[in-house]
């Protein structure tokens, strides 16, 4: 792992939460996406070396939508940039931690991602991410 890469937040609405984030972080939220396969929208903030994603389901039955109904808006997951995603889901693999994900997905922001399930992690959410080659 290299570093923290970014900091999930699930809200209710990023059209309310932008605003609120600016103010807070006193940055502009510089990328919006949709992450169709995983059912959400999102939106970034650069915070020094690292970044705070805002989660916002675009489907129903999303993962986010999920978590907002059973826990309400608030932190959602933790993501560590990798070198090398595969490399790091095998030997976490057989380290013996469950995995959500065990062939990295597209993700925003040009990201290779993955996740391993919280059950492995005593409760939280972790997110494995690596940069797309250009």
């Amino acid at each position: 792992m290299k570093r923290i890469e970014h900091l999930g937040i699930a809200v209710e609405s990023l059209e309310l939460a932008i605003p609120l984030y600016e103010a807070l972080l006193n940055v502009t939220c510089y990328k919006q996406e949709s992450v169709v396969s995983e059912g959400v929208k999102t939106a970034f903030f650069k915070v020094g070396e690292s970044k705070i994603e805002l989660l916002e389901a675009s489907i129903p039955d999303s993962p986010i939508a999920k978590f907002i109904a059973k826990n309400g808006p608030g932190f959602h997951h933790v993501a560590f940039e990798v070198d090398d995603i595969e490399a790091e889901l095998e030997r976490l693999q057989k380290a013996g931690f469950q995995l959500i994900h065990e062939r990295f997905k597209d993700g925003a922001d040009n990201k290779k991602i993955a996740f391993l399930h919280p059950k492995a992690t005593k409760g939280l959410l972790v997110e494995l991410c690596q940069e797309k080659s250009a």
